[in-house]
């Protein structure tokens, strides 16, 4: 008895004391240690052998043991140069100690540049098969680390992984970009490592090619474009833990138990296919008013899940500008425990499940307890089970008498928007029913509606292979867009948005043709009379210069836009010498326009019939068509890529740089002058080319909200020219530039151009202001050069004392008597776009 007492309590001290091998490892986390004894190491009491496709990373291994030792290595990448295909079944593993491993070294000051363009990647690993184990029950204990991101030690978007490969599972251990957070590691402080920089950047961690992809217990931590294994056809995120802001999650991810920190208020830029999914999570907001899901509508489901934070009132979205053809689908979510419907100010785009069988593809209830069906998300055409409950699935389809592992997930309409003519032609809608994963099921039946309203000007045709034939029969006179719904049984709905045109009829007539009248100094209107049968006019005018009455060499200077005929047009000294010409096209609302109906102006036009030098425009009749030559009294419209932004690859498009349109995200709701591509420019060439002194006055819109005003900080500016000889490219002006500095503010500089070279005049001074609607003055008065700007925003919540609110900067400079302008753009477009609202300039 003594003896049987005396080996328990031998075999008690063998578990609970520190592990300790021949060649004196000892683990670094003594509360959960890990034994290595060469060819094997013992963890929680499981030994398990080193071999070919078994190995042991500690950062802490000398070269002497790992000479030893054929599979033991003392770091990550000496690990993966040795990597074999595994298989689901019989895995390539990699077991790693706590340690800090460093894919990326952070000390090397050279800046990572992408070979031929695209991602600059920290490592690439191309293996099948492959499993990352961290040995350790705290995930922050084993850290795969870099730190470098857009302009922040790297050109381009750094990647700490690019993984290539089916089956790779990640399990227990931390990815950390540390570009922009600090590195905090308690279990040895010496391995800490302060942040990169404080302005966030585009720092990413994996970007997977492949499928079955699995991270379990991980924690994903960045900030911008995190990207936590995105790009795999199938994902799972088990009990994992995310900090990001935007443009960040996996579109293609099923995160089940998972915890989620949003420091941002669009965690997606987009979702793909079926879209993404959230089981049981937690989300942390720390974004104020209002929190979206997606930038770009895409589908999103998210069951039992809660939202919490301290800003209140907080609106949840699942996209700033959803389009009627989004659905996304919600069951029992709530903010601040209390229920949630999301997109409550446009709910149609909110599928609610409660009482509908498409719960059944996500959530289960058998004995009291509930079962997430993860394996009806993930089974593809192969089986894959990774959370392993495909048998208490078909266990609980038995108990119940139904199937539950092919629910669909998704039914979609194409085409999602279209238009037809009343009478003339007609519109055919497939639907589609998709199991989570894009895989098409004939399953369900689709059955297609109509709203009573939308149903007095469309008729909808179901034809014998389930599509729908609509047609129109809109007798009013404006068009009218309707919404043909689809939806199944089990309670799938997609919609397809359909524009109905009334009956195209024949332009309307002239009965009085156009003709050129004076109305006051300055000002000139064409006057024309149509038999418009009672409708709105909206006829197509463009102004035009001409240098003779024949209407030769003309070049369009004003054009309609909105529906509203541009019938005045105010002269300017850039007219002197030119003869005017206005063509009108007449339309109104029920028609194409017609034939053109030009008259030229009687006279040229002298400097007495200008009234004044000023210029001022809102850009609604400005012409955007391609003009690149410098003729005194015109835009010079095109593109330009400046010196300064060689290191950056791209081209300009000058013959497709601008655009007038609406704006989106902080411009959202204004209209005015946009750039369709990088390198946009504007140039004035004034008749006069000699002033002593000129202000130029411009209101933006940037369309991006933080106050970074441009995509990212590769060169991204834009610059507002003054006393600008437009030949040369020499002048003055004010430079709004993203830099690495800031991820909430631009940098205001003055200015000097010499040949298109430019050079500050004055230290950089940064602001919060760049924000809808951004006032902007820049003076050349006498020798000083001045600039002011501020925003009529809602003050900006930065606490960084050098980013002030409002702009105010000059310059003594040598006075110019150049009188030419310009505005010179090398951002990104779309999104990152600044959206011109109204300009003035004025000459003394």
């Amino acid at each position: 008895m003594k003896n049987i007492l005396f080996s328990l309590i031998l075999l008690f001290l063998a578990h609970s004391m520190p592990a300790k091998d021949v060649d004196g490892y000892l683990p670094l986390d003594k509360k959960n240690p890990v034994a290595f004894g060469g060819d094997y190491i013992r963890y929680q009491g499981k030994k398990i052998m080193l071999n070919e496709r078994t190995f042991f990373v500690d950062g802490r291994l000398t070269k002497e043991i790992t000479d030893k030792y054929p599979y033991a290595f003392s770091s990550f990448q000496a690990a993966v140069r040795q990597l074999k295909d595994g298989t689901p079944d019989a895995p390539m593993t990699i077991y790693l100690a706590p340690y800090v491993y460093w894919i990326d070294n952070p000390d090397d000051e050279a800046v990572r540049v992408p070979a031929g363009g695209g991602i600059p990647y920290g490592m690439e690993v191309k293996c099948n098969g492959l499993r990352l184990v961290g040995l350790t029950n705290k995930p922050q204990q084993v850290v795969l680390a870099s730190n470098r991101g857009q302009t922040q030690g790297a050109v381009g978007n750094f990647t700490m992984f690019h993984f290539v490969g089916n089956d790779l599972s990640v399990e227990n251990l931390t990815m950390g970009n540390y570009c922009n957070i600090d590195l905090v590691y308690p279990l040895m402080p010496k391995l800490n490592r302060t942040r990169r920089a404080d302005a966030i950047v585009q720092a990413q961690l994996a970007i997977c090619e492949g499928d079955r992809i699995m991270a379990r217990r991980v924690h994903f931590l960045s900030r911008l474009n995190s990207c936590p294994l995105v790009g795999g056809k199938r994902v799972l995120f088990d009990d994992c833990y995310f900090e990001c802001t935007d443009d960040a999650l996996c579109g293609t991810g099923v995160y089940v138990n998972c915890k989620l920190k949003l420091f941002s208020s669009k965690p997606f830029y987009a979702t793909q296919g079926t879209g993404a999914v959230f089981l049981n999570c937690d989300f942390e907001v720390v974004t104020r008013e209002r929190q979206y899901l997606t930038k770009v509508g895409s589908a999103v489901t998210m069951v039992d899940c809660r939202l919490h934070t301290v800003q209140s009132p907080l609106y949840v979205g699942w996209t700033q500008d959803p389009t009627p053809d989004l659905k996304c689908y919600q069951y029992n979510v709530s903010l601040n425990e209390k229920p949630l419907f999301i997109n409550r100010l446009k709910p149609a785009n909110t599928v609610d499940m409660t009482g509908k069988r498409v719960l059944d593809a996500y959530r289960l209830v058998h004995k009291g307890a509930v079962v997430y069906n993860t394996y009806n998300l993930l089974r593809g055409a192969d089986e894959w089970d990774p959370m392993k409950n495909k048998k208490t699935i078909e266990m609980i389809g038995k108990a119940t008498g139904k199937k539950y592992t092919a629910v669909a997930t998704m039914l979609t309409v194409s085409p999602r928007r279209s238009e037809l003519e009343s009478g003339v032609s007609t519109q055919l809608l497939q639907a589609q029913v998709l199991l989570f994963g894009n895989l098409p099921t004939n399953a369900e039946t689709v059955h297609w509606s109509l709203s009573p309203e939308d149903a007095q000007i469309a008729r909808l045709q179901i034809k014998e292979d389930g599509s729908c034939e609509v047609s129109g029969h809109n007798d009013n006179d404006e068009a009218k867009t309707i919404l043909v719904n689809a939806s199944t049984e089990s309670g799938l709905q997609g919609t397809a948005a359909i524009r109905i045109l009334p009956r195209y009829l024949e332009a309307p007539a002239f009965t009085n043709l156009p003709r050129i009248e004076w109305k006051e100094k300055g000002i000139l209107t064409v006057q024309y009379e149509l038999d418009l049968a009672g409708r709105a006019d909206e006829s197509l005018i463009t102004w035009y210069r001409c240098t003779d009455a024949k209407g030769n060499n003309a070049v369009p200077v004003a054009v309609s836009r909105l529906n509203k005929p541009e019938q005045t047009y105010r002269l300017s000294s850039g007219d002197v010498g030119y003869y005017l010409m206005a063509s009108v096209a007449p339309k109104h609302l029920r028609c194409h326009a017609g034939q053109i109906e030009s008259v030229v102006c009687a006279q040229v036009i002298r400097t007495t019939d200008v009234s004044g030098r000023d210029f001022m425009t809102d850009f609604r009749n400005f012409p955007t068509n391609y003009q690149p030559k410098i003729i005194p009294g015109f835009w010079t419209v095109d593109g330009f890529k400046p010196a300064d932004t060689a290191a950056f690859d791209w081209q300009p498009d000058p013959a497709g740089s601008w655009m007038y349109g609406s704006g989106v995200d902080g411009a959202s709701g204004s209209w005015g002058l946009l750039q369709a591509a990088k390198g946009a420019r504007l140039l004035y060439t004034p008749v006069a080319d000699k002033c002593a002194g000129m202000v130029v006055s411009l209101q933006i819109d940037p369309c991006k909200t933080a106050g970074q005003g441009f995509g990212s900080a590769t060169g991204q500016y834009l610059d507002l020219y003054i006393q600008f000889d437009t030949r040369t490219l020499t002048g003055y002006g004010l430079r709004i530039v993203r830099t690495t500095k800031y991820d909430k503010a631009v940098e205001f500089i003055l200015m000097k151009f010499v040949n298109g070279v430019a050079t500050p005049l004055a230290e950089p001074v940064a602001s919060s202001c760049y924000r809808s609607t951004c006032s902007i003055r820049l003076a050349m008065e006498g020798n000083k050069l001045t600039a002011h700007a501020e925003s009529n925003a809602r003050m900006a919540d930065v606490t960084d004392h050098r980013i002030l609110p409002i702009v105010d900067v000059s310059a003594v400079v040598e006075p110019l008597s150049f009188a030419g302008m310009g505005i010179q753009h090398t951002g990104s477009v779309g999104a990152s776009a600044s959206l011109l609202k109204e300009m003035k300039v004025e000459w003394k």
